[in-house]
C-alpha cells in the first residue's frame, strides 16, 4: 500500500536526480531539464506537490510517484517501493495489483513516446550523433511502445 506522507519531499527528489530547479526562491514553478526529449529548459516542476509538466514535449504527471514511473518506464508499486513509499502487505497474494492503463493513458504515452522517437530519428537524419543518454531514452521508448503494443494487440 502506498504511504503518501514517506513519498521524498519534491524540491531533494528533483535534485537527487541531477536536475537543477532555477528560479525565483519563492516561485512557485521551477525550471529544469526535460529527461524525455533532452530539452535543456522546458520541464517546469511544481514545487509544493512534485507536479511536471514539459512545455516541448508535453510529458506530465502529478508527483513525484509519477515522474518516477514515466522517467523509469515502471509501474506504481516499483515506483513507490524505488521511493520508500511502499508498505508491504503480511500476506502477499492478497496485494492489489494496479489496473492497466486505459486506452487513453496508453495513447497519451505512445503520442509522447513516439515523439521522442521521431525527435531521435530527425536528428539521425540531420548527421546527429545520439549520445548514450539519448540512446538509452530512445531504448526506453521503444520499449514502452512496444508493451503498449503488446497489451492492446
Amino acid at each position: 500500500m502506498l504511504e503518501r506522507e514517506k513519498l521524498p519531499d519534491p524540491h531533494d527528489y528533483y535534485e537527487s536526480l541531477g536536475l537543477t530547479l532555477r528560479g525565483p526562491r519563492n516561485a512557485a514553478w521551477k525550471t529544469t531539464e526535460c529527461r524525455f526529449h533532452g530539452g535543456r529548459d522546458s520541464m517546469r516542476i511544481k514545487v509544493a506537490t512534485g507536479a511536471f509538466v514539459c512545455m516541448a514535449c508535453g510529458a506530465r504527471g502529478g508527483d513525484v510517484l509519477a515522474y518516477e514511473m514515466a522517467v523509469n518506464g515502471i509501474g506504481f508499486i516499483d515506483a513507490a517501493k524505488q521511493l520508500c513509499a511502499w508498505a508491504g502487505s503480511e500476506s502477499p497474494q492478497k496485494q492489489h495489483r494496479p489496473a492497466g492503463l486505459s486506452p487513453r493513458a496508453a495513447m497519451e504515452v505512445m503520442s509522447v513516446e513516439a515523439l521522442i522517437a521521431a525527435v531521435a530519428a530527425a536528428n539521425v537524419a540531420r548527421g546527429v550523433v545520439l549520445n548514450k543518454r539519448d540512446l538509452e531514452r530512445l531504448l526506453l521508448a521503444s520499449n514502452r511502445i512496444t508493451k503498449l503494443v503488446e497489451a492492446y494487440q
